[in-house]
């Protein structure tokens, strides 16, 4: 590589995992927001609260890559072109390849790697997260049962103990069945304890007794010496998942086992997971072409423009929600796996043909006036406005 190739393809990149690291950060965070309820509701510790949101970052990195590279692309090139380097290049007579070829290596590298991501982290992280929730559910008995408090098993089931003894048994159980219309049951034991079997796990109360409440408000209170609740009804899933297609890895997509009941259900929406694995990772060669026809020529400050970040992101957005429409109807309707493959392809030839011919891609100049002009009218309007609004106070 020239000097000039090296020192472009070190700022982009720098720029590239800046903004990758920003914007995964922010994403991710949403993300680890709806697990919260993995600690909330079933009593799991902050440690398993922040596995499980790591397995959810591999899912996030392949929808920022494209975004990160735009940002980078168009920034650089919009500096360069800012502090006239675009205009030395092409005044000392280096070809247009100087600037794009760094910037096709970042973007051709960084596509192998969410190719990578997508078909072999992102799964296995999925598979791995399942699991956790999976385990999650049906060790109730050791997360949601905890001394002191109410917990909520189902709707209308509530139950509270006040202290494990050290023999594995509970002290002080409450609980409180209002599932059945009509009638409202409480129970109350001195002791009990906990017993495995197949399929779940039965509450033995022992030296106790239930109150029961009818409809018209006869209360009726019998005591036991013992009295098992069934507590298997209430693990929301066996201790092993349930897998789907976003789940699998490319080599099952491309094989799928005919006995599988999710595939036997909807088989498109595996073949339409398959086509997406197939092209997403296009999507940051066409973010990076897209910041090259943006701004990868020298253009004078005088003209009125849009800042090539703008342009490039929302024709990006556009792009990418053009396949992320294509991927949900691609689900049911065989037709749009082939708008998969069209969305990013068509793309790329077109950029490929502003970048060919010199053209810029962006709005035209008399659209780009008309808006600085009607921006410049509302900023007006604004500075009288609050002027008006001082003097007044």
């Amino acid at each position: 590589m020239k000097v000039i190739e090296l020192y472009i393809l070190r700022r982009t990149l720098s720029i590239f995992a800046a903004s990758l690291a920003w914007v995964l950060l922010i994403v991710w965070t949403t993300q680890v927001l709806n697990r919260i309820d993995l600690v909330t509701s079933s009593g799991q510790s902050a440690a398993t609260f922040f596995v499980a949101g790591a397995l959810t970052l591999p899912a996030v990195i392949p929808i920022v890559m494209p975004f990160a590279i735009g940002i980078a692309v168009a920034h650089t090139l919009a500096t360069m072109n800012a502090d006239s380097e675009l205009v030395v290049i092409g005044a000392a007579g280096g070809p247009r390849h100087t600037v794009i070829r760094p910037i096709l290596l970042i973007a051709i590298a960084t596509s192998i790697a969410a190719f990578a991501v997508n078909n072999t982290l992102e799964p296995y992280s999925r598979q791995a997260l399942r699991q956790i929730l999976a385990s999650a559910n049906a060790d109730l008995i050791s997360t949601v049962l905890q001394e002191g408090s109410f917990q909520k098993m189902d709707d209308g089931v509530f139950v509270q103990i006040s202290e494990r003894l050290p023999d594995g048994q509970l002290g002080g159980i409450f609980v409180a069945d209002t599932r059945e219309k009509g009638m409202k049951l409480i129970y109350h034991a001195r002791r009990g304890l906990t017993v495995e079997r197949e399929g779940g796990s039965i509450l033995v109360m022992q030296d106790g007794e239930v109150h029961r409440q009818s409809d018209n408000g006869d209360v009726s209170v019998i005591r036991f010496e013992a009295y098992a609740f069934d507590l298997s009804q209430f693990t929301r899933g066996a201790d092993t998942p349930t897998l789907y297609r976003k789940d699998r890895y490319l080599t099952y997509l491309l094989n799928p086992d005919p006995n599988d009941k999710a595939y036997a259900t909807n088989p498109q929406s595996y073949r339409a997971e398959l086509h997406k694995r197939l092209t997403d990772w296009l999507y940051p060669i066409v973010f990076a072409l897209i910041g090259i026809a943006v701004a990868g020529d020298a253009r004078s400050f005088r003209e009125a423009r849009v800042h090539p970040m703008i342009t490039t992101l929302a024709i990006g957005l556009l792009v990418r929600w053009m396949g992320f429409y294509a991927s949900n109807e691609a689900e049911t309707k065989p037709f749009f796996s082939f708008v998969l493959y069209a969305v990013p392809l068509g793309m790329i030839a077109v950029c490929t043909g502003f970048i060919a011919t010199n053209r810029m891609m962006e709005l035209p100049t008399s659209w780009t006036e008309k808006l600085h002009e009607r921006l410049q009218s509302v900023r007006d309007d604004l500075s009288r406005r609050f002027g008006w609004a001082r003097r007044r106070a």
